[in-house]
């Protein structure tokens, strides 16, 4: 491999990982505050979708991408109202809005763009925004600051996060929320509204994910456009041991697994596509076999609190 083919599979696999960082991102804050984040594919689902819808009324894609972070944070609200306010189990309200999400979005395309016809609403796509300078170097500057600005934010947020978990009072009272909501209620916390917050704004990036797919990779919006990466994502968490930094390096690993895969196809070989789009989950599936046995999960994430 020369350098201009690893520069293309190492630029394939950021714009693969870009999504899968800003979910798990917003997957990692929600898990913090003790609510297994099992929505994030139907919050990436309607942030992907409501991104394009938005683009296309209002010929903006900033209006576009606040619609997608406002997509994922209604969807991220149906889970915080069930988990939270009525005590549901957190595993089947997150596949439960899964499917809501599909459903829903599917409807809503045929009925906003369908006319007699295969439903389709084409928007531009993000522009790339080359950084003066660092741009020009070699190498580097192709790869990371010649970068649509959904990656520039995936990559920026995870120190930020990192302080906030960790160095401020704020992440401190959400992670005490997720270890032992009684023992924070008892010093003055409010488990119930810090889940809530931090379920939202887990859904915000989340849809902010889905509008990677489709106002910054593709341009429209498909049925199931996520194809499971919600879950994918749900694994680099894990794998991340639910720190910023791990689940980056995870879903890079994930990225580079799909980006092999999507070479591997173009020599022809005698198995079947499908086998070969397989790669980056099995990748999961190994990985999470490897190392997800040791992983200590927030003591109390999927544990209602019901405040006596």
């Amino acid at each position: 491999m020369d350098s201009a083919q690893l520069l293309d599979f190492l630029a394939a696999t950021l714009r693969i990982a870009a999504p899968l960082i800003l979910a798990a991102l917003g997957g990692i804050i929600c898990e913090r505050a003790g609510t297994f984040a099992v929505g994030l594919e139907g919050q990436m689902l309607a942030g992907a979708f409501l991104g394009v819808l938005a683009t296309h009324a209002a010929s903006n894609a900033g209006f576009g991408l606040i619609a997608s972070a406002a997509g994922g944070a209604m969807m991220a609200g149906v889970v915080a109202i069930a988990t939270v306010r009525y005590h549901a189990e957190h595993m089947v309200t997150g596949i439960a809005s899964n499917i809501l999400a599909l459903g829903l979005t599917s409807f809503l395309l045929r009925a906003v763009a369908g006319n007699g016809g295969a439903p389709t609403i084409r928007v531009p796509l993000l522009e790339v925004w080359a950084i003066p300078g660092l741009s020009e170097l070699p190498f580097v500057g192709a790869l990371l600051f010649r970068q649509p600005p959904l990656t520039y934010l995936a990559l920026a947020l995870v120190v930020p996060l990192f302080l906030f978990l960790f160095r401020t009072r704020v992440g401190l009272d959400l992670r005490a929320v997720g270890e032992n909501p009684v023992a924070a209620f008892a010093a003055g916390g409010d488990p119930a509204r810090v889940r809530t917050a931090a379920i939202l704004a887990g859904g915000a990036l989340a849809g902010l994910a889905g509008a990677v797919l489709s106002l910054q990779q593709v341009g429209t919006f498909t049925d199931g456009m996520t194809g499971g990466r919600g879950y994918l994502v749900l694994a680099a968490i894990i794998v991340g041991r639910w720190m910023p930094l791990g689940s980056l390096l995870a879903c890079l690993m994930f990225g580079a697994a799909e980006a092999m895969s999507l070479r591997v196809q173009a020599f022809s070989l005698p198995v079947s596509s499908y086998v070969i789009q397989m790669a980056p989950y099995l990748a999961a599936l190994l990985v999470l076999a490897g190392l997800g046995r040791g992983t200590r999960m927030p003591a109390a994430i999927g544990q209602p609190f019901r405040q006596s």
